[in-house]
């Protein structure tokens, strides 16, 4: 078996990316088999904005499994509905709670609620083709759809058992030409190459720097993971063998070099959340504490850390338009939002971000995404949607789930049209 350390430099001839200056790779070794932690505190969340943070777990031998509906569907229904425990996110801790906003009677009703079979957190959405697509979620939920997203079936693993698939929170979703990733926590890595039909389970270290927070299909047997240190790998080969983009982790690269510039920065310890990335594979990433953030573009060796630039806690951080060469969004704790006006100097300590014009009434802003040039959404605590017509300068409340009880804490738009994902199984599709 091959396991990889981060206070030993190789793994039986094979050097991982570590905490020192060295250019890593790692191989995992597809035979090995551990166990499989159980999750007794999966949904205690800490005070930050992020609800992936993912705990690390064991290896487990891969296999391929197909979905299963009837006999084994009842059984984890039954599971679910005989199981304790709610799925807590830290960003609804951090979101003020209580009756919903006073809605001016003209206020814009541009989404419509979807049905789907199960009632918890909704994480992540993505098709593989304009009709057919995946929606995850916690406790094992999982969902597909054949016509768009206008219906849903629960689907399931065959290599889970229903005891043991709602203990892990499905939180990424990623498709390309009909080749899928799901990344779950505890850590839970899953990988189909004909559309969701079967599904592989990939083994990953429990030694990696950081925990596994994000997966991207990329092309064939290709995806790109990130952890909460920082480290990005790519595969080539459907996860057997991963390489190390970043030269060193986060927290190190922040004790060895000078960083009294960015406030909390110097002597950092700690991990990273809400890890964005662009569409050209630059990534964005929040301090743990939300202090500062750091910014992170393909060919660089090391993050650069950025002061906030404000007093206040960050929430969540994105691009304009879905690259950083458009400029940043940042939102801040008591609904603040701001915004980059232009084009971003990555090496600058500091961004000229500008506060956008929104009427939150102190609800947390959880996401924001662009549906076009001029066209922007805001989402957050206690279902609020705002949208904004002049490239975010200005928002005008959405009242489209005002009577809903709940947070929302994604806003998507791709090919198959506009989504809003949430808590209590909530499913919002865009119909303008």
């Amino acid at each position: 078996g091959i396991w990889l350390s981060n206070h030993c430099n190789t793994i039986h001839g094979v050097s991982p990316l570590t905490t020192n200056h060295n250019h890593k790779h790692f191989i995992l070794d597809t035979t090995i088999t551990m166990k499989i932690f159980s999750a007794a505190a999966l949904f205690l969340a800490a005070s930050n904005v992020s609800a992936f943070a993912p705990s690390s777990t064991g290896m487990r031998t891969t296999t391929t499994s197909a979905l299963s509906m009837s006999a084994e569907e009842d059984r984890r229904s039954f599971v679910t509905k005989s199981a304790t425990g709610v799925a807590a996110t830290a960003l609804a801790t951090s979101t003020t709670f209580g009756a919903p906003l006073v809605v001016n009677a003209a206020a814009s009703k541009q989404w419509r609620q979807i049905k789907v079979p199960f009632e918890d957190t909704v994480y992540d959405i993505d098709f593989d083709s304009p009709t057919h697509g995946y929606i995850v979620g916690a406790r094992g939920s999982f969902a597909e759809t054949n016509d768009g997203g206008l219906t849903w079936e629960p689907r399931s693993f065959s290599n889970l058992d229903a005891e043991e698939e709602i203990t892990y929170r499905f939180q990424t979703v990623s498709f390309d030409n009909g080749e899928g990733w799901v990344l779950g926590k505890p850590t839970l890595l899953l990988h189909t190459k004909d559309g969701g039909k079967s599904w592989e389970r990939i083994p990953l270290s429990p030694k990696l720097p950081g925990e596994p927070t994000g997966i991207l299909a990329t092309g064939p047997n290709s995806a790109e993971m990130i952890t909460s240190s920082g480290a990005v790998y790519t595969t080539e080969n459907a996860g057997r063998n991963w390489k190390a983009q970043v030269k060193e982790t986060i927290d190190a690269t922040l004790n060895r070099i000078s960083s009294s510039g960015v406030s909390g920065a110097s002597y950092f310890t700690g991990s990273i959340v809400n890890e964005q990335r662009d569409s050209k594979g630059a990534y964005l990433a929040v301090s743990s504490r939300g202090n500062f953030f750091l910014t992170w573009e393909p060919g660089q060796d090391f993050w650069i850390p950025h002061n906030r630039g404000t007093p206040r806690r960050i929430q969540n951080m994105g691009f304009v338009r879905g690259d950083i060469k458009n400029g940043l969004w940042m939102t801040l704790n008591g609904g603040k939002l701001l915004v980059t006006d232009n084009s971003v100097d990555l090496s600058s300590e500091e961004f000229p971000f500008t506060e956008a014009n929104i009427k939150t009434g102190g609800y947390g802003i959880t996401d924001v995404a662009w549906r076009t040039e001029d066209e922007v959404w805001a989402v957050g605590g206690s279902n609020t949607m705002f949208v904004s017509k002049d490239n975010g300068k200005n928002f005008s409340f959405d009242k489209s789930a005002n009577d809903i009880p709940g947070n929302l804490y994604n806003v998507k738009f791709m090919e198959s049209g506009g989504w809003a994902l949430g808590s209590n199984g909530l499913l919002l599709k865009f119909e303008g």
